[in-house]
């Protein structure tokens, strides 16, 4: 079988880990060889820029931020996406380019013709053949996120609505790409409609 890249996107709280994780052992259950990872992270290099990038003490310029995210992703595509094509593999990945694109670029004002730009040097080329993306409101994804805020989520509602408005932006232009799935209270219908646009791909 020729090798899929699946990528989840979405605001803070949407449950992309959750619903992510739902398909990957969906797909291993109809005996496919997948792959699950998330981003960033995947592997240990790209864990440890996690842990400086999500530190509420770290103090990250947004060019610096935007950088790490790509040396994050540079990391895991060499270690483990590239190999997985090359076996045959599918790839299911909790997000990917298009978060920079809307976190860095449309949240924080970076250049989003740079960011793609070094996006397609830092993941070789490599990009999603579908992309999901779990469209929740702001204010109800923050809400789950009220406890334990990480330096993204602790920004500002009105940032993260500029967030928002960017996956839009992106599902417009690449329709064909990135699959808009309203996230529901239950979360096995969520995945059943999920489970839908993956089999019909």
């Amino acid at each position: 079988m020729k090798s899929k890249f699946i990528t989840f996107e979405g605001s803070e709280g949407c449950g992309k880990s959750t619903q992510s994780e739902m398909l990957y052992r969906y797909l291993k259950s109809k005996g496919l060889k997948v792959v699950y990872l998330r981003e960033p992270g995947g592997v240990k290099l790209s864990e440890k820029i996690r842990d400086i990038l999500l530190d509420p003490d770290s103090k990250i310029s947004p060019e610096a931020e935007t950088l790490l995210y790509m040396a994050a992703r540079a990391q895991v595509v060499e270690e483990i996406i590239k190999p997985a094509f090359c076996s045959g593999r599918i790839v299911v990945c909790d997000r990917f380019l298009d978060s920079t694109i809307a976190y860095q670029g449309f949240g924080l004002g970076i250049d989003v013709k740079l960011i793609k730009f070094i996006g397609n040097f830092a993941t070789q080329g490599i990009s999603p053949d579908l992309t999901i993306f779990l469209d929740l409101p702001v204010k109800s994804g923050l809400q789950h996120r009220h406890n334990c805020k990480d330096r993204i989520e602790q920004r500002s509602v009105s940032y993260h609505e500029k967030v928002r408005k960017g996956y839009f932006a992106l599902a417009k232009k690449e329709p064909r790409r990135i699959k808009i799935v309203k996230v529901q209270e239950n979360r096995f219908k969520t995945q059943d409609k999920i489970r839908e646009i993956v089999n019909a791909f």
